[in-house]
């Protein structure tokens, strides 16, 4: 797997993270203004992978 931090059409940073197939598995869902912001956003996804799953299908709505 691996980050790619690009920049889109209006010139803002962003993020994807794409499998080793191809596929895309996660992205930034924003585009930052300064790529620090976009590199900080990479860096809170890396430091997610600790957390729990919670299954909402059991939560009552």
């Amino acid at each position: 797997m691996r980050f790619e931090l690009y920049r889109d059409a209006p010139g803002h940073w962003r993020w994807r993270l794409r499998a080793q197939n191809g596929n895309i598995l996660a992205d930034s869902g924003e585009g930052y203004a300064r790529r620090e912001d976009c590199e900080h956003g990479i860096d809170l996804v890396r430091q997610s992978a600790t957390a729990k799953v919670v299954d909402m299908t059991a939560q009552i709505a």
